[in-house]
């Protein structure tokens, strides 16, 4: 099969062809309908994250079930599935306080070793172990995953959108609901409208948020998140985001997203809090990164610092709630998608993300 393999920085992504075995106990091959394309690519792509290469890219995606290993009963050949890159273990401490998002297995092993549960990988090319990314690697025509990173949903939803569920949306609206747990009636602002960004904002609305605050330095992603949900927005490019916010809320924010993972916006995030505030750090940054912010103001006034790690959702039970939402049209997700591209075109949508000119451009193999 084709598939997109990264292996260091210094060389660019090839579309190489890749021999895929087949799914061990526990684990289901998939063929893919469309894989998104996400700034956490771009840092690996970069040099800015420590991964294991040679490696299938990708941790976005959805597709239908093609074949099942041994004891896997919850799945059948033909579902629909969206791929989840924390494939939860159901073994280990965490996820069996129902907190799959910080599942212990894959933190140790799926995360760093660029491998599935029992330590091997499924890709090979012409005998040299390929690694995978995230237990997904969604930029190939078929990944072998986990049974549990492989979510059915139902069968009547686009596959070739849904695709974004699996890491954009649940992402931002994971973070809103589940590891801020915004009240009605709260004020937002939410640092960075990319994908990411964007969900922040809906995941708001549905929160029912009485202010809502998009801040980008792009004209026209601010007027996106207007249609996402924003109530107010701030061209970051025109002044002090800081002072801009305080100006439209002048007890400041209840919660300060930030969906860019950047030393700077992490910052402003916190200096952007109303007392009791709190402060929750969805975008990734760079492998390193350090933030300041002053302890007795945040003692003093009561905030928090939240880290957000896949919006701490359950994927197998959110996961299909936010299809369904969107096929009830309380989620905009087509908005989300800036265009599609073939799977060798993989460097090229990349250069568009980073160039911030595309939200999330899909790959269809």
């Amino acid at each position: 099969m084709q598939a997109i393999v990264f292996r260091t920085s210094d060389q660019p992504i090839e579309v190489a062809e890749v021999q895929l075995a087949s799914p061990k106990a526990g684990e289901v091959r998939v063929k893919i309908a469309a894989a998104g394309v996400c700034h956490s690519d771009l840092h690996v792509m970069r040099g800015e994250w420590q991964a294991p290469a040679p490696m299938v890219m990708g941790h976005e995606g959805s597709g239908a079930v093609v074949e099942l290993g041994e004891g896997v009963t919850d799945l059948a050949v033909g579902d629909h599935v969206v791929l989840s890159w924390v494939p939860p273990c159901g073994e280990c401490r965490n996820c069996l306080a129902g907190r799959e998002a910080r599942c212990l297995k894959v933190a140790s092993v799926i995360a760093p070793l660029g491998v599935l549960f029992d330590g091997t990988s499924r890709l090979s090319i012409d005998g040299e172990a390929v690694h995978h990314y995230l237990g997904v690697s969604s930029y190939a025509q078929e990944v072998v995953v986990p049974a549990s990173g492989a979510i059915k949903v139902r069968s009547d939803a686009p596959l070739d959108v849904i695709a974004v569920v699996g890491c954009a949306v649940a992402t931002g609206i994971g973070a809103v609901s589940h590891t801020a747990e915004v009240e009605a009636g709260s004020t937002v602002v939410v640092i960075g409208c990319g994908g990411v960004g964007l969900n922040i904002v809906q995941g708001a609305r549905l929160a029912g948020a009485s202010r809502i605050v998009a801040v980008d330095l792009r004209a026209d992603k601010i007027e996106l998140a207007r249609a996402f949900g924003a109530t107010d927005v701030i061209d970051a490019s025109a002044g002090d985001a800081v002072q801009s916010l305080f100006e439209l809320l002048p007890a400041g924010a209840d919660y300060a997203f930030d969906a860019i993972g950047r030393t700077t916006t992490t910052e402003q995030a916190i200096q952007m809090l109303a007392i009791g505030g709190a402060a929750v750090i969805v975008g990734l940054p760079p492998t390193g990164a350090r933030a300041s912010f002053e302890p007795l103001v945040l003692a003093e006034a009561d905030q928090r610092i939240l880290g957000s790690n896949y919006g701490s959702v359950r994927p197998a039970i959110d996961i299909p709630v936010l299809v369904d939402r969107y096929m009830a049209g309380e989620l905009l997700l087509d908005e989300l998608i800036s265009g599609r591209r073939p799977l060798a075109e993989a460097a090229d949508a990349l250069a568009d993300l980073q160039s911030g000119g595309a939200l999330r451009t899909l790959l269809i193999p």
